[in-house]
């Protein structure tokens, strides 16, 4: 059964369509549409580049709004745990509500983008951090903050999951990994706002009203420019509106080239396939019941959990409560918090070259040992019994923690998630990796004062994150594949085998391979194109 699904689902659509062929297509569809006027950003700016140019400011938007909600809850619960007189329970759901709420949130992206599709997903996504934002900013109990956490929380997910599938729909091969890559510099870019913004209100009456509600100015924007854009071609063409998938594709690519004449009609034979195959089924359970996608499930959800179990979100949410643990003011907690932000933002950006240059496999197995490393530094700088010593050894820990996170485990697993999955499957398993990330992300945030407790923080960073890192480690040098450079046949190819085959090859190429190919190709410029990589936090 299985592999008679599989043999279905992959049937190509021809390829060999003659240009008369598409020039009399294009004929047919000319004179069913009436040009541009019913969509009024493509009227406005006749030229496809400014209407890319539009969307891609929308996009790096998109990723600013998530990563300044993930870091602006640092600062602001510096003050909050004194207003509210909030508990270590209630600390730890007001600080973990943002990912509760992203369960849910991608839960629904599904069935949301399926039926409303990508533009009102994302319109809706704007409406959760609007509503969101206005509930923490007004907050007068523990209760409604918690709400305005989860809600906010359900439209970051749904944001994070529509805006990149809006992205690559929209966007040329050769510019569409540059503009996702972007985007996630973007997230890194609003996670150092975050620290900032707390910085900006630290002497305003109200301060933690201010931190929290100032992201409702750039979703206002967001959602204000989310009105003007069009929907997805792909989108379109997959519901049957063939006419409007047209006229949108020659807002945002043009017919004056013969590939993007030739990709629109490809796309078409290709929803037209896809269509057919998933007629009367649930094409989700593919994800269990052909072997390949079965193992790309498995790598998507366990590269995600390496992903969060690593501490990332604990460090992040809690760095300036920690500060103020070792012994620091509420204000230099919030200052020195900008360190660790402004890390991971420029460690991001390297990521946008190596993804491509060295592979995904090579960097997690070489940059891995150094996030450890940086767990024990943020681990053993509490033993430390002099507050200087140990705020030095803690800010050197987190420095070094994210010079090598923002490079492997941060893209990586959004990439290989991107890469795994067929084209049918990539919205579902999109999906599931996304519910993985929030779901570790709310497990780690939420249990981690507690953790601390039971374990101590040593315990908890080097004992815990530390050894579960340690045997991604391990999992990465066994069982994940490299994909750099593969299509989607040849990525299907290596799943396909057994495991030990995959393991056998793994260990035939070798790390030291891997790290001599690095050291000798660093410097030189790589020809390979940006990768399409998606980055939650």
């Amino acid at each position: 059964m299985a592999q008679t699904v599989t043999e279905q689902v992959e049937i190509q659509p021809s390829l060999e369509s003659s240009p008369l062929d598409y020039e009399e297509r294009i004929q047919q569809l000319d004179f069913q549409v009436n040009e541009t006027k019913n969509i009024f950003l493509l009227s406005l700016l006749p030229k496809p580049q400014y209407v890319l140019y539009f969307l891609g400011v929308l996009i790096c938007l998109g990723g600013f709004i998530y990563g300044l909600n993930v870091s602006l809850i640092s600062g602001a619960l510096l003050f909050l745990k004194t207003d509210m007189q909030l508990d270590t329970p209630q600390e730890s759901l007001v600080s973990s509500g943002m990912s509760l709420g992203g369960i849910g949130g991608a839960i629904v992206a599904i069935p949301f983008n399926e039926y409303f599709g990508r533009k009102y997903s994302i319109l809706i996504a704007c409406l959760f951090y609007t509503v969101g934002a206005i509930l923490e900013a007004a907050s007068h109990s523990y209760g409604q903050m918690v709400a305005g956490r989860v809600v906010l929380g359900m439209g970051v997910a749904l944001g994070t999951m529509t805006i990149p599938i809006y992205a690559s729909e929209c966007f040329p091969k050769n510019k569409r990994g540059a503009i996702v890559s972007l985007y996630t510099v973007m997230i890194m870019f609003g996670i150092l706002s975050g620290y900032i913004v707390s910085a900006i209100f630290i002497h305003v009456a109200g301060t933690w009203r201010f931190i929290l509600g100032s992201s409702l100015v750039f979703s206002s924007f967001l959602m204000m420019g989310v009105l003007f854009i069009p929907e997805s071609p792909r989108w379109l063409m997959r519901k049957g509106q063939i006419s409007k998938a047209y006229i949108v594709w020659k807002g945002l690519r043009g017919m004056d080239k013969s590939e993007e004449r030739e990709e629109f009609f490809i796309m078409e034979k290709v929803c037209q396939s896809e269509k057919q195959v998933s007629s009367g089924r649930w094409i989700l359970l593919d994800l269990y019941r052909i072997p390949y996608c079965r193992k790309a499930c498995i790598h998507g959800v366990l590269l995600m959990f390496f992903q969060q179990f690593s501490g990332t979100n604990s460090i992040l949410y809690f760095l300036g409560s920690m500060y103020r643990k070792a012994g620091l003011s509420i204000h230099d907690s919030i200052y020195i918090s900008m360190i660790g932000g402004g890390s991971l933002f420029l460690s991001s950006i390297p990521a946008i070259y190596l993804v491509d240059s060295y592979g995904r496999r090579p960097l997690l197995l070489i940059l891995t040992p150094g996030i450890i490393v940086g767990l024990m530094f943020i681990g053993f700088a509490f033993l430390s019994h002099s507050t200087d010593s140990l705020v030095a050894v803690y800010t050197i820990g987190v420095v070094l923690f994210y010079i090598f996170w923002g490079s492997s485990l941060g893209p990586v697993p959004f990439v290989m998630n991107a890469e795994l999955y067929p084209n049918y499957l990539r919205t579902y398993g999109m999906s599931l990796g996304i519910l993985s990330n929030f779901l570790g992300n709310w497990i780690t945030s939420y249990a981690f004062l507690e953790m601390t407790r039971a374990m101590t923080k040593t315990g908890t960073f080097v004992g815990f994150y530390g050894g579960i890192t340690a045997l991604g480690w391990f999992y990465f040098l066994f069982m994940i594949p490299e994909t750099k450079n593969l299509s989607l046949e040849e990525i299907k190819g290596i799943l396909d085998r057994p495991w030990k085959d995959i393991v056998y090859q793994n260990l035939h190429q070798g790390i030291g391979m891997r790290l001599h190919h690095m050291i000798s190709c660093l410097g030189k410029p790589s020809t390979s194109q940006q990768s399409s990589h998606h980055v939650s936090m």
